[in-house]
């Protein structure tokens, strides 16, 4: 068994060491100080996570000033210093935009012949930490030590740090998959619906750099679902494009990627952090079936394309499929608002692709008639050439054209021009983008193509002609195989649940309101206990004679049996309770009970959210009043915008357009509300 590292570092290990070493790798993400390519790009964007959301506090305070002051003097000092700020961020901005841009790192290194794909990079995230929280929680809600514990936290917090270096690989997957699992168990333990743990999940939006902060577990689990989808985009581009295996592979990733990321969109609607937004989800989605469509065709050209009609014909089509579903890419990137955040290279890249594939569907098709002047299989080449076009070129019939040469000639002549025009077009846009000039391998890949197509139309091409040819018409999009957008069955693993200890979740969760245990005393020896068990762990208390000793002793209907002497009993079952029973003497036992409490807390009106760059914060929990909570008539009420709208919102009104919440955020609460506290941890400067 052999490792591939990020940097290509290969290294054997012994057959008796293979099970705790991939014990040890699927729980461990990769080293943060290894000096590979990959991780050296993550380093640089938390670097510039950090600069942005310092530039970004800078602003809100001179923001603040500004409204705040009349000084003259001072308004245009702080209107300057404004300015700086602004060209900081810009410059910042575009820093990040070329971090988005590094697509030659997620290259195989051993393959040079093949167009770069366009990998996603990760969301970069803050610490957590679990203990002190959880610990207070376990006390109070659970009445267990919480110092019982340490280990179970100390293994959550140590799987989240990991994955937030997971590696290049399925063990990577598996690890964000296993992290994202246990979420679920630890939202149903921990998180209550009727109230907040005190928990700030912090994570960067992955092509703004803005923050975004929230105490729901929602933003968790999302961000790392984009992570994983992410991952497969880098696992997709790692593949090598030149063996079948390796492009089977590559689809396979792409298509994953896909799956997820349109998980993503379908189950979390209303994240705060723009690249999860669901525009920007379809576009990437868009993306990346456009990739696997791509794989598709090279899958289908690497054996060698055959100089027969019907093969050329397949082989167009297939190009002309590849430049449509890029097409469709283009578009989606070139809307509003999502042509502000993507990166330029992104756009320049797809329309690179839709000018190369569009040249080599005319250069395939101008190339068959040329192939084959004498057609063995008519009928099977005359259904091939009708459904090339929408509509003949010069109106002519398909069987018309197939038996005239000098026809043919003159509409591969056509293809041959429209070819050459769509490198040429290629070209220019790979030229036009400072970061696809860097791309060597690009560059070379259309220089051959645009080179071999000027060669077959001088091999073709007569002196003393001067006719004037006809244009090509489009060719009509068609694949053998399409791109599908596939679920990984990975999303979701078996998990161990951490806190195992405190019981069975169906019964031990926080939704579930108990009171502290207390000790009742049974006497079992052969007489009637007075009452009934039921259930499979924890055991509970039915058809309690109010008359028995166990009653007078303070048990009561409904209780649960949580543990006999010194025997925890959460996960033991009737006859295994029972047995416990049986076994004490006539002095009696002791029994430790709960009671659930009926009723909850009512749900609290906010939830606390910062979201950097936005002029408002939201959460994913809808923000209701109640009916103490109603505006009155007289109040104008500021209107929320929509999320898609925050980029533009005031850009008129202010010098920027993105800011942090400012206190006057609290013109839009009720009369009767006090305005929130935010934790200590906002003024932290540690905090981003």
């Amino acid at each position: 068994m052999a490792i591939v590292l990020d940097h290509g570092t290969s290294w054997v290990i012994p057959a008796a060491s293979r099970p705790l070493l991939l014990c040890l790798y699927s729980t461990t993400g990769c080293n943060p100080l290894a000096q590979t390519g990959r991780s050296k790009l993550q380093n640089k964007r938390a670097t510039l996570n950090q600069q942005i959301i310092k530039q970004m506090r800078m602003r809100a305070g001179a923001e603040n000033l500004l409204r705040a002051t009349t000084n003259n003097k001072v308004r245009e000092l702080v209107a300057l210093e404004l300015s700086y700020v602004n060209s900081n961020l810009q410059l910042l901005t575009e820093q990040l935009e070329g971090l988005n841009s590094s697509v030659e790192v997620y290259q195989n290194v051993q393959e040079s012949a093949s167009i770069p794909m366009i990998p996603l990079g990760l969301k970069e995230t803050k610490e957590v930490d679990f203990s002190v929280p959880f610990k207070d929680f376990i006390l109070e809600h659970y009445s267990e030590d919480g110092s019982n514990f340490e280990d179970e936290i100390a293994d959550l917090m140590d799987l989240r740090q990991a994955c937030r270096t997971p590696s290049r690989s399925e063990a990577g997957i598996e690890l964000l998959a296993t992290y994202y699992s246990h979420l679920s168990l630890i939202e149903s333990r921990f998180f209550s619906p009727s109230g907040q743990m005190g928990i700030f999940f912090t994570w960067y939006d992955s092509f703004t750099g803005m923050p975004v902060c929230q105490q729901n577990i929602s933003l968790e689990k999302a961000s790392l679902l984009f992570n994983m989808g992410a991952l497969y985009t880098q696992i997709g581009t790692r593949c090598d494009h030149q063996t079948r295996v390796g492009l089977e592979n590559a689809i396979t990733a792409f298509q994953k990627a896909a799956g997820v990321l349109t998980h993503l969109k379908e189950t979390f609607t209303h994240t705060p952090s723009y690249d999860m937004s669901p525009a920007m989800l379809s576009m990437l989605v868009r993306l990346l079936l456009a990739q696997a469509q791509e794989c598709l065709y090279e899958k289908t050209a690497l054996p060698g394309i055959r100089n027969e009609f019907l093969t050329l014909v397949r082989m167009a089509q297939e190009s002309a499929k590849v430049a449509d579903t890029y097409e469709q890419v283009h578009q989606s990137m070139i809307q509003t608002p999502i042509k502000d955040n993507v990166p330029m290279f992104w756009s320049s890249m797809a329309q690179v692709k839709i000018s190369h594939y569009r040249s080599l569907a005319h250069y395939f098709v101008d190339s068959a008639p040329f192939q084959q002047p004498h057609f063995c299989q008519e009928l099977f080449s005359y259904k091939a050439l009708s459904q090339l076009y929408d509509m003949m070129p010069g109106g002519c019939a398909p069987l018309d054209l197939l038996r005239n040469k000098e026809e043919r000639r003159q509409i591969g002549k056509a293809h041959f021009r429209r070819a050459i025009m769509g490198h040429e077009e290629a070209l220019r846009a790979h030229n036009l983008c400072r970061h696809l000039r860097k791309l060597d391998v690009l560059r070379e890949i259309l220089q051959a193509s645009h080179k071999r197509t000027l060669a077959k139309l001088d091999e073709n091409n007569s002196e003393d002609e001067f006719t004037d040819y006809m244009d090509a018409p489009d060719i009509v999009s068609k694949t053998e195989q399409k791109a599908e957008i596939e679920m990984p069955m990975s999303i979701k693993v078996k998990v161990k649940d951490f806190f195992h200890k405190l019981g069975p979740l169906s019964v031990f969760s926080a939704k579930q309101r108990w009171t502290a245990p207390r000790t009742v005393r049974l006497y079992p020896g052969g007489r009637d206990l007075g009452f009934m068990l039921k259930g499979d762990g924890p055991v509970q208390v039915l058809s309690l004679d109010p008359l028995c000793a166990a009653a007078k002793n303070g048990l009561k209907e409904g209780d649960y049996i949580v543990g006999v002497k010194d025997t925890d009993c959460k996960w033991l079952d009737v006859s295994e309770v029972m047995k416990l029973l049986k076994d004490s003497d006539e002095t009696g036992v002791d029994i430790r009970v709960v009671s659930m409490m009926e009723g909850s807390p009512p749900m609290p009106n906010k939830s606390a959210t910062y979201s950097g760059g936005l002029s408002k914060t939201y959460s994913m929990i809808c923000l209701a009043f109640d009916n103490s909570d109603k505006v009155p008539k007289n109040r104008k009420v500021t209107k929320k915008t929509s999320f898609l709208n925050w980029g533009t919102k005031g850009k008129s009104k202010s010098v920027s357009t993105l800011s942090l919440p400012t206190a006057d955020y609290s013109a839009t609460l009720p009369f009767n509300k006090q305005r929130a506290i935010f934790p200590n941890s906002y003024n932290d400067p540690a905090l981003y």
